[in-house]
């Protein structure tokens, strides 16, 4: 019998079609990693160890029966701690929200579970999706599998050191300004931002709601094809989902990449960027362009307001989406106060973290009077024109691709004291949730301290399936290590 938690998901689903295996060996497997592993990673802040045996027991049983499995049959993953599902704890990574409890899946849930998911717990993150780090979570921070004293990336960092280490065979992040993409280029995974509207936000604990999307987390391109279909398509309990209809699984390999043009943005090379990052990235290109396709430079001029205009935007939209954290309706609420005000300022003095409360400050600031055209109109009126640089480059390539972040996984406490500096992780990733694009992440070389490097690939609204047949002729090509050290090796 395979390793079971080595597998990818596509391996999976064929093993289960070929009754190598049935759904309550793997998730036992996966279970007895997390134990073994998870102390030291701190990736899950809650495993669901009885509901997930009891259900994959409910699936060997419709696995001896034969018939047709879904794609997600007996698939074993985690959820990052902002996507509710039902009857369990969605703290956010919050002292504000350690008591809830919440009361239904959100959309993305529902259809893994009707397609036969098993959820193996919540992963840790970012207080309220706010970090790069995942240092910010109330519950301690979670450490790279490549690295024990290096950060995973954030927001999702959780996530994504669960699937570097495999403790699940994929995750759902949620992207609002790089979360998914710079923890998966930090953790040597596969992370994907959806456009905007391709996947329902319903049951998404909001952050910045023009920003955020839900995304998976995989360790293939291929697999992350097949948890973006599964969970992408409209939604009527969210009036942003769009109504565009997904491709059927098969067709989103259809292309044939090398026919594609790639842009190369002449101001994504910036002061700050790490050589083995620039290296690898021109590496790859190189091969990319011995197999003939064509790689040309593309301008996109507004990229040096990108940052300022998102952190405007995205910390206005969560100083109105976190107001609902009163100490009144649900969540955590002080105790001994003598006003209403009192109560309010109580609760959320002690409710939220330091890098929360900056963010709501700035976002207050940002929408007060005399004040508001300074800023959140004005930024709003450069996020447009982010958008049309975007345009502008889709008449003439196919795709663009770049660094995924500047850096490699930084040191746990090296810029949490920096707040400007652990902004800048975010460079090459904000600017696609401003314009609202698809943009995947995948590992292509590791650093001469071992550490990964991500390439970022950036496609036209709705048109993921660039993103996976590029991945994969990438993958192809570069091959990298996903394991972390020691992380790599079964468990007895």
């Amino acid at each position: 019998m395979p390793n079971l938690p080595f597998l990818t998901l596509a391996e999976l689903r064929s093993g289960y079609s070929r009754k190598e295996f049935q759904p309550s060996e793997v998730i036992e497997a996966h279970l007895k990693r997390i134990e073994a592993l998870n102390p030291e990673l701190n990736a899950y802040l809650e495993v669901f160890g009885d509901g997930a045996r009891d259900r994959a027991r409910a699936l060997d049983k419709k696995l001896a029966q034969g018939g047709p499995l879904g794609p997600l049959f007996g698939v074993p993953l985690a959820v990052k701690d902002v996507l509710c599902v039902e009857g369990t704890k969605t703290t956010c990574g919050s002292k504000m929200l350690e008591p809830f409890i919440a009361p239904y899946d959100a959309s993305c849930i529902r259809r893994l579970r009707d397609q036969g998911a098993v959820f193996l717990g919540k992963t840790n993150m970012d207080e309220f999706a706010m970090g790069s780090s995942t240092e910010n979570s109330a519950f301690g921070p979670t450490r790279n599998p490549f690295g024990l004293e290096r950060v995973p990336g954030g927001s999702s960092g959780g996530s994504a050191a669960a699937v570097a280490a495999h403790l699940c065979q994929a995750a759902l992040g949620s992207d609002t300004g790089g979360s998914i993409r710079q923890p998966a280029a930090f953790c040597g995974i596969v992370g994907l931002k959806p456009t905007y509207g391709r996947v329902s936000r319903y049951g998404l604990v909001a952050f910045a709601s023009s920003l955020d999307q839900i995304g998976p987390m995989t360790k293939t391109s291929e697999d992350a094809a097949i948890l973006f279909w599964a969970i992408a398509g409209h939604d009527p309990k969210d009036m942003t989902s769009s109504t565009r209809p997904v491709p059927p699984l098969e067709a989103l390999f259809g292309q044939d990449p090398r026919r594609f043009r790639l842009g190369l943005p002449k101001e994504y090379f910036v002061e700050g960027m790490d050589q083995e990052v620039r290296d690898a990235l021109l590496a790859t290109l190189a091969k990319l362009e011995g197999l003939g396709i064509q790689v040309e430079e593309v301008s996109l001029p507004h990229t040096p307001y990108a940052t300022a205009v998102y952190y405007i935007i995205a910390t206005s939209e969560a100083s109105s989406n976190l107001a609902r954290y009163d100490g009144v309706k649900y969540g955590f609420s002080a105790k001994h106060a003598d006003s209403m005000l009192e109560l309010y300022e109580r609760t959320r003095a002690a409710g939220f973290g330091l890098e929360v409360k900056r963010r709501i400050m700035l976002g207050t600031y940002a929408l007060s009077a005399g004040y508001y055209e300074a800023y959140f109109k004005k930024a709003a009126q450069v996020r447009r024109l982010i958008l049309e640089d975007f345009t502008r480059a889709f008449e003439k390539v196919d795709a663009i691709v770049s660094p995924t972040t500047p850096t490699p996984p930084f040191l746990l406490g090296e810029k949490i004291e920096d707040p400007l500096t652990m902004y800048l992780s975010d460079i090459y990733t904000n600017a696609l949730n401003l314009a609202g694009l698809p943009g995947m992440s995948l590992p292509i070389a590791r650093t001469g301290d071992g550490l990964p490097v991500g390439m970022q690939i950036i496609a036209p609204a709705f048109m993921e399936e660039r993103l996976f047949c590029l991945g994969r002729l990438i993958e192809e090509l570069t091959n990298p290590p996903i394991q972390g050290v020691p992380f790599d090796q079964p468990i007895a």
